[in-house]
């Protein structure tokens, strides 16, 4: 007997789970039946394309079994069944990356970490909020050895070989006496019926039924062993949408998600021609914990014929809608089909475009209703931005789906079609102001001659909208334009200074330019000031801030280094600070002013200083002088 000690995340999870983490524990049966189902769903598929296990006698069934005397409570599956290495992959630690941010996410609201931990699919580990002692009997499909792997989820777990003659899983929950409710027939079936009635395989609960026969003296008890399957075993997705529920809809979907919150929506599609296939697709309420990391988990499960095929396939729908959940079963997949034939398989290349469409299409739906569209936006908005970036074929529609506040919004976000329908008489473009801190960006004086014609200017504040916003250049044929871009400038006619103000400040410029030097790229008068002194704005030609954490993310890995661009400074020459600039001799005053109008427009833009300590002396200097 091998004793091992769980990975620290199991230990934590466990301590969570035992103490009652799960607002309901009834969940704990639907977790394990639903690890049954995929058992039997895995070694079905392998008796399809398997050699080895094509001549395997396999008929997939799930027993549950109790015992209300010694409160035990048994559910066993005749599925893949694990070998030892698999007992210690699945029982003994947590494969799934990004554990370690999942854990630091939960907050000690029991509410809120119990649908975190729902969303992370912890099933297993969810028994031991009902059972003191685990043990688990299993044999892999096409092996001799079984194994037994043991836990009283105090820290250790003990595997050692044991005797079992098909393969398959089997687990023994030692429920603790106050759960002795688990140990009853009606409320098994209970739970069953509500949560996994829609298991794709039978489901047989074995009981014992006491019947009196006969009267007087003659009347006894007799005693029979019964077995009765307790579920539909139909596939949710093959029933007719006539025929299903709104509940039975949200509790399939509970159990394909391990989300313990109700669907925002589905969407139910059966298509029959020269192509047959079904989906059934889930839009969530919120989140999943991994949904910005690269090696995010597919929330879709691919069927052949009913035959379950992967649950790992991240082409069956565009990266961007991997907050999706749901089932595509196809009529005309070969059933051993590889992944390698799945990723450029024209039948599956044609669902995939239309169930992207179908998908969208709700979207635009929900868009219709500004509330639930609000929680929806909050939760997957950067996602349909990665898909404005993405997505050619949809462009059109997923910019009409995004976004954005404005100086003129109150803070509510708008849409590009609620701006355009807002635009003045004879603007010529949708205006916006990109950054990365949203109330930076609405004190910006950038914005002063926009608010003086009273213009609309949207603010691009999410940081993927540095990469993606450049690149889409217009929406229904209107132009989108930086404020800080020369051509917004034209626009509204307040691109030119007059060839007196240039040559009364032509000193000034060339005294700033030598001053500041390589801190910036250039510093020139402004149009667009009105209250402000200074401003600073990039060179079009230059990446901009998200590009450039992007581009030193990729230099760091390939050992190079990104020089920061220089911004440009601009000064405002109907400012009287300029205006008694020009009156002073006092050089080494006027040094100190140009950086200082250099670091306040910087502090303004939301850029770091380089010397915080040089500008508070600098400051300070200029504060003892006016004293």
């Amino acid at each position: 007997m091998a004793k091992h000690t769980f990975q620290t995340e199991v230990n934590q999870l466990l301590d969570l789970m035992i103490h009652s983490l799960y607002s309901n524990k009834e969940i704990f049966l639907r977790e394990l039946v639903s690890n049954a189902s995929d058992a039997l769903d895995k070694l079905q598929y392998l008796t399809l394309t398997d050699e080895k296990l094509k001549n395997l006698s396999f008929t997939p069934e799930i027993h549950i079994t109790f015992d209300n005397d010694k409160n035990t409570l048994t559910i066993s599956d005749n599925g893949i069944g694990m070998n030892e290495k698999d007992l210690l992959d699945n029982l003994g630690t947590i494969a799934k990356s990004g554990t370690k941010n999942f854990l630091s996410k939960l907050s000690g609201d029991k509410k809120k970490d119990s649908a975190l931990i729902g969303q992370f699919g912890v099933g297993f580990y969810s028994a031991f909020m009902v059972a003191s002692k685990i043990i688990v009997t299993t044999k892999k499909a096409g092996e001799k050895q079984a194994f037994a792997w043991i836990s009283d989820g105090s820290g250790e777990f003990e595997i050692e070989k044991c005797e079992k003659e098909t393969q398959g899983s089997e687990i023994k929950l030692y429920l603790k006496e106050e759960e002795k409710e688990f140990t009853s027939r009606y409320r098994i079936e209970e739970i069953i019926k509500k949560y996994s009635d829609h298991i794709p395989f039978p489901i047989f609960l074995h009981f014992v039924e006491t019947k009196s026969e006969g009267e007087g003296e003659n009347k006894k008890e007799i005693i029979e062993e019964k077995s009765e399957q307790i579920n539909k075993a139909s596939a949710l997705w093959r029933v007719a949408k006539k025929d299903l529920k709104e509940e039975e809809y949200k509790e399939f979907y509970k159990n394909l998600s391990y989300d313990s919150n109700d669907p925002l929506t589905w969407i139910h599609t059966k298509v029959e021609g020269s192509l047959e296939y079904t989906t059934l697709f889930y839009i969530p309420q919120k989140a999943p914990f991994d949904l910005y990391r690269v090696d995010y988990k597919s929330g879709v499960k691919l069927y052949v014929k009913r035959v379950f095929i992967t649950d790992d396939d991240k082409e069956l729908l565009p990266s961007y809608l991997r907050f999706v959940k749901g089932i595509i079963d196809s009529e005309d997949l070969p059933l051993n089909v590889s992944r390698e034939i799945l990723q450029q398989n024209r039948i599956l290349a044609t669902i995939k475009s239309a169930s992207t469409k179908k998908i969208i299409s709700e979207i635009e739906d929900l868009a219709k209703d500004e509330e639930k569209y609000k929680n929806f936006y909050q939760e997957f908005g950067r996602c349909i931005k990665e898909g404005v970036y993405s997505d050619f074929e949809n462009k059109e529609k997923l910019l009409e789906l995004l976004r954005f506040p404005s100086n003129k919004s109150e803070g509510k976000e708008i849409s590009f079609k609620t701006y355009k329908e807002r635009m003045k008489e004879g603007q010529k473009a949708i205006y916006y102001l990109q950054g990365e801190d949203l109330e930076l960006l609405k004190s910006s004086p950038l914005l002063e001659t926009y608010a003086k014609k009273d213009i609309e200017v949207l603010f691009f504040s999410d940081e993927i909208d540095g990469i993606v916003m450049p690149m889409v250049g217009e929406f229904d044929k209107t132009p989108l334009r930086s404020i800080n871009s020369k051509e917004a400038l034209e626009d509204l006619g307040e691109n030119t200074i007059d060839e007196t103000t240039k040559e009364k400040f032509k000193t000034l410029l060339e005294s700033f330019s030598k001053i500041l030097g390589d801190e910036v790229k250039e510093v020139r008068l402004s149009t667009r000031l009105v209250e402000a002194p200074s401003c600073i704005v990039a060179d079009p030609d230059d990446p901009n801030a998200a590009m450039m954490k992007m581009m030193k993310q990729m230099g760091a890995m390939g050992g190079g280094d990104i020089p920061e661009p220089k911004p440009i400074l601009e000064l405002n020459p109907n400012h009287s600070i300029l205006s008694k600039l020009l009156l002073s001799n006092d050089e080494a005053k006027n040094a100190e002013i140009a950086f200082l109008l250099l670091e306040e427009a910087k502090l303004l833009d939301g850029s770091k200083l380089k010397d915080v300590n040089a500008f508070v002396k600098r400051l300070n200097a200029l504060l003892e002088k006016s004293i």
